[in-house]
């Protein structure tokens, strides 16, 4: 543009003269100038969409890749909690079984001071009542068992009072598991 400027000023020789092209030179360029700002406008409205987009791309890789960032260190410092409370829970517990060990062991001990007997005390009482029942009922003769058993069927109707029809036949049942019995008995 300042080379113009000079070609022109050089050409004419008066000062009238040389004014009128500066002054179509300075109209010119600032034309120019002006188409040049309409040419980067209309270019930025035309690229602008397609930067925009562009743009948009790039934040939501940028966002994948922070979610998946922030994700993986949720995940750790869950997996560093858990492993806490893990341990927190192993270390309550057996503090736990440890007060409870204590607990049962004083108990026992208080009980057995006052002389009450302990679950394995009982368990063996009735083993050997069993064993010696076994014994009894192998060294009882058969008769003393069939005894008992008229004492109580002749116990029964007296106990239960019945119609006058009942009672008869009850007393000739106990009359003839008497008889049974002494005839037994005389023949041993």
């Amino acid at each position: 543009m300042v080379k113009k400027l000079q070609k022109s000023t050089a050409k004419t020789a008066t000062p009238e003269a040389a004014e009128a092209p500066l002054a179509g030179a300075v109209k010119d360029s600032a034309q120019q100038i002006w188409l040049a700002g309409l040419g980067a406008f209309a270019k930025a409205q035309q690229e602008g969409s397609k930067v925009f987009e562009n743009l948009v791309k790039e934040g939501l890789s940028i966002q994948r890749k922070t979610q998946a960032a922030a994700e993986e260190r949720i995940a750790d410092a869950t997996s560093r909690m858990s492993n806490m409370a893990n341990d927190i829970t192993s270390k309550a517990t057996g503090q736990w079984d440890k007060l409870e060990t204590i607990f049962e062991d004083r108990v026992s001990r208080t009980l057995s001071k006052l002389g009450v007997p302990t679950a394995q005390d009982i368990d063996a009482l009735i083993a050997r009542i069993d064993e010696l029942n076994r014994n009894v009922q192998k060294l009882q003769p058969k008769s003393a068992v069939k005894t008992e058993a008229v004492k109580a069927v002749a116990k029964t109707p007296a106990a239960k009072p019945a119609a006058p029809k009942a009672a008869a036949p009850a007393k000739k049942t106990v009359k003839a598991v008497t008889k049974a019995e002494a005839a037994e008995t005389a023949t041993a």
